[in-house]
């Protein structure tokens, strides 16, 4: 009779011997979504690679069998050598025959081989166990709001109207032509779960002729359709916070469509969109603007009035100030997240020239050109 040889796990999972925990984890994870039974259905040799996988992980994820199949090169239920304490492993040939997975979970892990399934398979697992036991969250929703420069620097309480899906005022929100005709669902008789057998594994799932409620209620509500939801025009008061950009997404809690089966709300999301200012402009946390001078101030130097966000401010511009020269007002521009520090606020100078008609300013002028002598263009001369 021929020896029968061992099945090699690591190439199973397509791994080195030295591989960490980790890295076995996620070519398990690679290599059962190719062949797991819910995506090959009807594929026998897929079926059988598959179960080869999943025996390969279970001795490969835990430390005491890895050790033991490392010194030995196999592992099977009851042998310990001198490797490892009393074995709690499984022969290689044993399948997962009753082998109820989900409440399988790895010592010291949050999740078993339910989670990792439900990562694996993504959409073809959860078309094999759907989502549609007990209470579900309501959608999230999206309002597009037009808020002024200043209201948006500022921060603004202000009222929006939206539509939102809200409980059905007739069913209480229970989909039912009424509350009084529920009984113990035949299907899970009122657990809510039922048992599937897929293969060689079995799942405890959702029941989806209660959808997990484990409780039938007779006919649909005539008001709702069924659905336990009615699409209601809403008024709410929102908050916008200081500093809000365009484009900024602010969230305001269970304010969106509610859930289903008594499940929380979801939130509603108001996206900024921010009017632009005839004065002040934006950058980033600053905010810039452009102030006009006399061509007697910009010479000789003065006090002036800018505005701000809170109102008035004094700058003092110092003589010989050209056109276009910026200075700076810290703390004066637009409020940082959280609201413990501020932007700046950035003025450019604009020398404004006064209108000249009569010849005695003119002469004045010539003379001031005379006494101070200036070439602006003589940088611009060529070598």
């Amino acid at each position: 009779m021929a020896a029968t040889t061992a099945p090699d796990y690591y190439t199973t999972l397509g791994v080195s011997r030295s591989a960490s925990p980790a890295e076995i984890k996620k070519a398990y994870r690679k290599v059962a979504r190719k062949y797991h039974p819910d995506v090959n259905p009807g594929d026998k040799t897929a079926e059988e690679r598959f179960k080869k996988i999943q025996q390969a992980y279970q001795v490969l994820s835990d430390p005491a069998k890895r050790k033991v199949y490392d010194r030995y090169g196999f592992y099977r239920e009851g042998f310990q050598g001198d490797a490892a304490g009393p074995a709690q492993g499984f022969h290689a040939g044993t399948g997962f025959e009753g082998f109820d997975f989900s409440d399988f979970g790895a010592a010291g892990e949050a999740g078993g081989f339910s989670d990792i399934f439900a990562d694996l398979l993504g959409a073809a697992g959860r078309g094999a166990r759907p989502d549609t036991g007990g209470p579900r969250r309501g959608e999230d929703l999206e309002h597009y709001l037009n808020v002024g420069f200043l209201e948006a620097a500022r921060g603004i309480n202000t009222r929006i109207s939206l539509r939102r899906k809200v409980p059905c005022t007739t069913c209480q929100g229970k989909g039912g032509r009424s509350a009084a005709g529920e009984s113990l669902c035949p299907g899970c008789r009122g657990t809510g779960r039922i048992q599937q057998a897929r293969g060689p594994l079995r799942f405890a799932s959702s029941c989806s002729r209660c959808a997990g409620t484990g409780r039938i209620v007779q006919g649909d509500c005539r008001n709702c359709g069924g659905t336990g939801l009615l699409d209601q025009a809403e008024s709410i008061q929102v908050r916008i916070p200081a500093g809000a950009a365009s484009g900024a997404r602010v969230r305001v809690p269970r304010k969106g469509n509610c859930g289903m089966r008594g499940g929380p709300a979801g939130d509603l999301y108001l996206v900024i969109h921010v009017s632009p200012h005839k004065f002040f402009s934006r950058s980033q946390d600053d905010i810039t603007c452009q102030v006009p001078v006399t061509l007697t101030e910009a010479a000789l130097g003065a006090q002036i009035e800018v505005p701000t966000l809170d109102g008035k401010a004094r700058l003092t511009i110092p003589p010989r100030t050209q056109n276009g020269q910026k200075f700076r007002l810290a703390g004066k521009g637009v409020p940082l997240r959280g609201g413990r520090a501020r932007g700046d606020l950035i003025v450019e100078i604009k020398v404004v020239l006064p209108a000249i008609g009569d010849e005695r300013s003119k002469e004045i002028l010539r003379e001031l050109e005379r006494l101070n002598p200036c070439d602006p263009r003589a940088d611009l001369a060529l070598e």
